[in-house]
């Protein structure tokens, strides 16, 4: 049901969903999620057949057509089909970048192919071993997924700012402060952001302050 009316609302906004895949066998993902009174979330996944997409699934057409696009993904489907196609996207002069979420350890041979990497502070612990807790930690953490491969960095670390890291940029962009009531979503929107920014033209630092403004990110 859920996939069904996501698919409807795509088609509804004039969204190409011609490569977008049903599973037959396995119901909708589903993320029941919990808000505290800091309007922090905690967020329970059930997979469903997200959790099944394979590179078996993924149709060819859609690295011939995608040119220069860019490809936006993150973790909540097999890490495997995550490499496959940041390996066939990269190779075909595409820009990937990932939100590596949920946090887990990544192979070199994901992130060499990444043009970006977007994680939180936890996630950004989880993948380097460093504790990220201000500009002079995130720097440390994004030099260490720099040297691994990873073209640029950006670290969300909420309500302080975001933490860019290129080969000839590094520095913290802050935020307009605002009292959090629900930050479910914030990141998703950061990145769906910054992706369009890019694909528009702007440079790394431009895009992270035009996703930085919009009222919901991260």
């Amino acid at each position: 049901m859920f996939g069904s009316e996501a698919k409807h609302l795509f088609d509804k906004e004039h969204i190409d969903t011609r490569f977008l895949v049903s599973d037959e066998n396995n119901p909708s993902g589903v993320a029941l999620i919990n808000v505290d009174e800091d309007g922090e979330n905690s967020i329970v996944v059930a997979s469903g057949s997200n959790g099944t997409l394979s590179a078996y699934d993924i149709h060819e057409d859609v690295f011939k057509t995608m040119g220069d696009d860019i490809f936006l993904m993150q973790l909540e489907i097999p890490v495997g089909t995550v490499e496959y196609v940041a390996q066939k996207a990269a190779g075909n002069g595409n820009r990937v970048i990932l939100n590596p979420a949920p946090a887990r350890q990544l192979s070199n041979d994901l992130l060499s192919c990444l043009y970006m990497i977007i994680p939180n502070e936890t996630e950004a612990e989880i993948l380097t071993g460093i504790k990220v807790t201000d500009s002079d930690s995130a720097e440390k953490a994004a030099r260490k997924l720099y040297a691994k491969g990873v073209k640029n960095v950006v670290i969300t670390m909420g309500g302080t700012g975001a933490f860019l890291f290129t080969p000839s940029n590094s520095r913290m962009i802050s935020v307009v402060p605002v009292k959090a009531i629900d930050t479910t979503a914030a990141g998703d929107i950061f990145c769906g952001a910054l992706a369009v920014a890019l694909s528009e033209g702007k440079n790394s630092d431009e895009a992270v302050v035009f996703a930085k403004k919009l009222p919901g990110s991260q």
